[in-house]
């Protein structure tokens, strides 16, 4: 084979950051062998096989593109994969079941799962003539991101999707002061003058609880989604919505309440 013909080596590694919508030392870590087994491992042990697609098999590609580059080495991991884990959490929501994958803390992958909107609630409440709203509203659809990407340092695009989703919830244009919308500018323009992601103010600092704080609240619909994704995609530098966060819950909260025909 001549010199042309060789395959042509690698001249960067595979990093997080590069496959991955992740932050700080993550996403400049070269993506291991070991962190892509730990993850098949991970898949396969909740889903009883590995996703096609999934974060496991973007993982194992990369993966063995940097051992053909000589970049990492069979056996090897990243120190964040080794210290701080390669997860998948299960949350359930009204009307699916959220699958979300980790590594080092941060979300690589997510899945909803519709399930039944009918439970053994509802038809007990039908049975005694009780009316039961089974739809996903958008302060629980808030509520779920809390669960998915609740540690996620607030940033610009975060606020302006919470405070797209608080305007749709409330049918004004009035940002309510100390509300949901007014606390996550605040924890944006804060963690904007903060280095360490640590220091920053979280999500779920924002949004716990965020049914009750809001002022009022409806049924999530697809053009509620559309208006939040837009405001979120807007303010994102990479011009992307973040995995498991306030666009991608409150899309899935819509998704799931068109399939049930609410």
């Amino acid at each position: 084979m001549s010199q042309q013909e060789q395959p042509r080596r690698p001249q960067e590694p595979v990093k997080y950051g590069d496959v991955f919508e992740v932050s700080g030392e993550l996403a400049d870590k070269t993506i291991a062998p070991e962190d892509a087994n730990m993850m098949q491992a991970a898949e396969t042990r909740v889903f009883g096989h590995t996703q096609k697609g999934g974060s496991a098999a973007v993982m194992q590609s990369a993966a063995t593109a940097n051992r053909r580059g000589g970049f990492v080495h069979q056996g090897d991991a990243t120190d964040v994969a080794a210290e701080h884990g390669v997860t998948v959490a299960q949350t359930d929501v009204p009307g699916a079941r959220v699958t979300t994958e980790f590594v080092g803390g941060q979300v690589v992958g997510q899945y909803v799962e519709p399930r039944p909107v009918a439970t053994t609630a509802a038809i007990d409440a039908e049975t005694l003539g009780l009316g039961l709203q089974s739809a996903i509203t958008i302060g629980e659809a808030l509520e779920a991101a809390v669960q998915t990407a609740g540690n996620k340092p607030v940033d610009q695009s975060d606020a302006a999707a919470i405070q797209a989703a608080e305007v749709r919830a409330s049918g004004t244009n009035v940002i309510a002061p100390g509300g949901i919308a007014a606390s996550a500018q605040s924890a944006a323009n804060h963690n904007a003058t903060v280095d360490r992601d640590e220091d920053k103010i979280k999500l779920v600092d924002v949004l716990a609880g965020a049914t009750g704080k809001l002022q009022a609240d409806k049924a999530v619909t697809r053009q509620d989604a559309e208006g939040i994704v837009s405001a979120e995609l807007r303010n994102n530098p990479n011009l992307t919505t973040h995995p498991g966060g306030v666009a991608a819950s409150v899309t899935a909260a819509a998704r799931l309440n068109e399939k049930a025909d609410i």
